[in-house]
């Protein structure tokens, strides 16, 4: 079993191995011992030619701010929308959560035209306005998807208790639901800020203003029509990942804290 989990390990952690020795390889370097060799002079030229190429700080910058709202306000709306669903017993709730389950298989290409002209008409392409928009409104449709059917097991004697002490509705989801639900909360948000920072398609058709990008879309600039380098490229992947490699070392305690009272209840 042990043996087992080891290699697992170690397979998903190759081709983060990979982007890391080639990063600080020369480009002569890489087409003369290849990709899986260790580079016979660690050098940082890969990641100097990266920040020449690009203005990395504004891209950090408008991937932590687009990642950051999404996972803010689609955990807001998750959490408002499933304490309408699963403990508000809206009419029609089963077939409100088979259209936001609907919504979350969607692919990407079948919305990307309404969406676009949409946020055209509004004033909003190319600002990360209308990147924000969309994810908040996709991630809170998988958010409400997963927290309505824990909403629905929440136990009703506390919520009849909040109701006979005077408590409101809100005051109830405050003072009662949100406590409770806090560990379940930080978990979606942890995973909603990962996934927003690591999408492609939508945020490179919203947005295509070098100064309005995020991380991931300008290593796609990186690729010339004739020619590829490698080790910069590499390097782009590298600085793409680790923000959100220290963010998840960050809220690790979290995630396991989410994870164990999930398991408990």
């Amino acid at each position: 079993m042990l043996i087992g989990a080891v290699v697992v390990a170690v397979v998903m952690l190759l081709p983060f191995l990979l982007v890391v020795i080639n990063s600080f390889k020369t480009a002569a370097d890489y087409s003369q011992n290849g990709p899986m060799a260790l580079p016979s002079l660690w050098t940082f030229d890969a990641f100097g030619r990266y920040f020449e190429t690009i203005d990395y700080g504004v891209l950090l910058w408008n991937s932590v701010l687009v990642a950051g709202l999404v996972a803010l306000f689609g955990t807001v709306v998750s959490l408002l929308n499933s304490y309408a669903l699963g403990i508000g017993r809206v009419r029609g709730r089963i077939l409100i959560v088979f259209v936001l389950l609907l919504a979350t298989v969607l692919p990407q290409e079948a919305l990307i035209y309404p969406l676009f002209y949409g946020a055209q008409a509004l004033g909003l392409h190319n600002t990360p306005w209308s990147v924000v928009i969309i994810f908040v409104v996709l991630q809170a449709a998988m958010g409400t998807y997963l927290l309505a059917s824990v909403m629905g097991t929440f136990p009703r004697e506390m919520i009849e208790a909040a109701q006979i002490d005077g408590a409101s509705r809100w005051r109830t989801l405050v003072a009662v639901v949100t406590p409770i639900m806090r560990p379940t909360l930080s978990v979606l948000l942890v995973f909603f800020f990962v996934w927003t920072w690591n999408e492609f398609f939508i945020p490179m058709i919203m947005l295509f203003s070098p100064r309005s990008q995020t991380i991931p879309i300008a290593l796609a600039a990186l690729k010339g029509q004739n020619t590829l380098d490698i080790t910069q490229l590499a390097a782009g992947s590298l600085m793409s990942l680790l923000p959100t490699l220290i963010f998840f070392l960050i809220f690790q305690r979290t995630l396991t804290r989410g994870v164990t009272a999930g398991a408990v209840k």
